[in-house]
């Protein structure tokens, strides 16, 4: 009686599939069972890999088909062993499961007689020669990976934003393909600025993306022409320079790691547009409710109105926009800058502005003198290893950490360099701002007037419908000009508190038609006082009130008001990690000086400051 067969026939490569090796070996096979009268009831073929039996599709249908047909299969066969399995370990244990179905598997190049004591031996040493051989293999293709690597070469497929483009046979490279590209590019760029999250920024740019893979890529060095070589052996994990064009430059990558590290600073939240005929609502409330006021367009028979009126109940205020506006203009624009104290805040600034350039030029020589003794440290490190002085772990570990640094010092001489700015224009812009606050809050885009009111009045204003009335405006207003006390003239007159300490001043404010005729208070005869006294106690009280108000001034102009043009007032003079502007600024924001007219408690300071 003829025994039932199963034929297996099984490929591991395209190439052998175009070359008919499955039509081979099912030839071959099926003459084999023509000679010994076997019945072939099955052919199953596939092309996977024989590491593993069960991720082979056709091999696993086999096993399936001889459990339902349990006494009807009585051979397995195949052409060669290496066919069958290329890991002794499993193809052990599928056919202990084979016998124990009472089925047989055998190579038909290779017959092993199971009924031979030596069966064991002679299968182990057929599918071990077929495990060496993939051993070297994959020995041989983890060596070409790396030194393809080293070369700064792309291994694999390509990145996301590149092409794999094919020179020859065996070779090709790696080209950026700029519609998938220019959007990931653009999303380096705005999660270096720190405004928004990085999950934000894929949804945006890079919807199709996954948001693990998207972080990934952001991590990438191949995205700034570098590329990663893992460690491998003996040779540590380093980076070097990649063959391909980078989309984004080495100072945008880094940004974006110090934004996923946490490292980089804070920026301020970017507010949406807001309407130009409505900027005051930020600054005003309602004198009935206290809720601030909003605003709203009208559409009327010929054209559409805007008001602003309370969140809360409309009925408690509601007045034209266009009103509102030009008397907050006529209500501000009463300030006069006093030219002593912006002669004398123009001095100090250009005092401030040279020891900054100096500063600078100090810290960039420090860095480019580290980074001559990094490249000493590098070569002396590459002498060692030649010498033997050290092996080759300790080698390349050490050779990694310096040149990273001379990157990072690299990096940030580049930035020092690229923000050599002159103070002169930003402060003879600043200066046109003093003395022209009318024609700002008229011409300015509302982003300026918003940032601009935002420093002059840290409280809100009351509006209720004619006059303007705010609790506290910025103290250094008396510094820069003469007429600042007239905002809270009105109130003060009705409450008869003394001028001696107008923190402790209530709410006040004057009417919009009463600002021109402007009356200086006994408040503001304090410089008046300093400039008639004599003698060397003159020159003393000039010389302290001269560091007293340039310091305040600078503190109000670069650090709230400043942000107009620069976003904060670090930013003037920002360079490197701005640790000289850092210090100016804390050293304003801690002193008493500046607390004598922003801080709490100025008025203490007042009386044991100024006489």
């Amino acid at each position: 009686m003829s025994e039932n067969v199963i034929v297996y026939c099984r490929v591991s490569s395209d190439e052998q599939t175009l070359g008919s090796s499955l039509q081979v070996q099912e030839e071959r096979i099926c003459r084999y069972c023509e000679a010994k009268d076997y019945n072939v009831i099955k052919v199953y073929k596939e092309d996977e890999s024989a590491k593993t039996f069960e991720k082979r599709p056709e091999m696993m249908r086999i096993v399936d088909y001889i459990k339902k047909n349990k006494g009807k299969v009585q051979k397995l066969l195949f052409l060669r062993w290496d066919r069958y399995s290329r890991d002794l370990t499993s193809a052990m244990q599928y056919i202990q499961w084979f016998r124990q179905h009472n089925v047989e598997p055998n190579a038909v190049e290779c017959i092993i007689d199971y009924d031979n004591e030596m069966w064991s031996l002679m299968l182990g040493m057929q599918i071990g020669l077929a495990q060496s051989d993939n051993i070297k293999r994959s020995k041989a293709t983890r060596d070409g990976i790396h030194g393809t690597l080293k070369q700064g070469k792309c291994s694999n497929k390509a990145p996301r934003g590149y092409k794999n483009v094919r020179t020859s046979k065996h070779n090709t490279h790696v080209e950026i393909d700029e519609a998938k590209a220019a959007p990931i590019r653009k999303a380096f760029q705005e999660i270096a600025k720190g405004l928004v999250c990085p999950c934000e920024v894929r949804r945006r740019f890079c919807p199709n993306i996954p948001e693990s893979s998207f972080l990934e890529m952001l991590r990438n060095v191949f995205y700034c022409g570098k590329v990663r070589v893992p460690k491998y052996n003996d040779e540590p994990e380093r980076i070097v320079e990649g063959v391909h064009e980078p989309i984004i430059d080495e100072a945008t990558f880094y940004q974006v790691q110090d934004v996923l590290d946490g490292k980089a600073k804070r920026n301020p939240k970017v507010d949406k547009t807001a309407n130009p005929d409505l900027y005051l609502r930020k600054f005003l409330v309602c004198p009935v409710c206290g809720h601030a006021l909003t605003g709203s367009t009208s559409k009327g028979r010929h054209a559409y109105y805007t008001y602003y009126h309370c969140n809360q109940d409309g009925k408690h205020v509601r007045v034209n926009a266009d009103k509102v506006n030009k008397g907050f203009v006529e209500y501000v624009s009463g300030l006069i800058p006093n030219e002593t104290v912006l002669n004398l805040y123009n001095e100090i600034l250009e005092e401030l502005s040279q020891k900054s350039a100096k500063s600078q030029k100090d810290e960039l020589r420090k860095m480019q003198d580290e980074v001559s003794s990094l490249e000493k440290r590098l070569n002396n490190i590459e002498d060692k290893f030649l010498d033997g002085d050290i092996d080759k772990d300790t080698f390349h570990r050490m050779k990694s950490r310096t040149e990273k640094d001379i990157v990072t010092l690299n990096n940030k001489i580049e930035t020092l360099q690229s923000n050599k700015k002159s103070l002169a224009p930003q402060l003879n812009y600043s200066l046109s701002l003093l003395k022209n606050l009318d024609r700002v809050l008229l011409e300015a885009p509302v982003e300026t007037k918003i940032k601009m009111l935002g420093s002059m009045f840290p409280e809100k204003i009351e509006f209720d419908g004619s006059k303007y009335r705010t609790a506290s405006y910025n103290k250094v207003l008396n510094l820069i000009y003469q007429n600042a006390k007239v905002l809270q003239r009105e109130g003060k007159e009705k409450s008869g508190l003394s001028e001696e300490n107008p923190d402790s001043v209530p709410r006040a404010g004057v009417e919009p038609a009463r600002v021109a005729p402007l009356v200086f208070e006994t408040s503001a005869s304090t410089d008046s006082a300093i400039w008639a006294d004599s003698g060397a106690k003159v020159r003393e009280k000039i010389f302290r009130t001269k560091y007293l108000l340039g310091f305040c001034a600078l503190g109000w102009l670069f650090c709230p008001m400043g942000g107009y043009f620069s976003g904060s007032g670090e930013r003037f003079f920002a360079h490197g990690d701005g640790r000289f502007v850092g210090f100016i600024c804390r050293s304003i924001c801690y002193t008493s000086c500046f607390g004598l007219f922003l801080g709490k408690g100025g008025a203490a300071c007042r009386e044991k400051t100024l006489p």
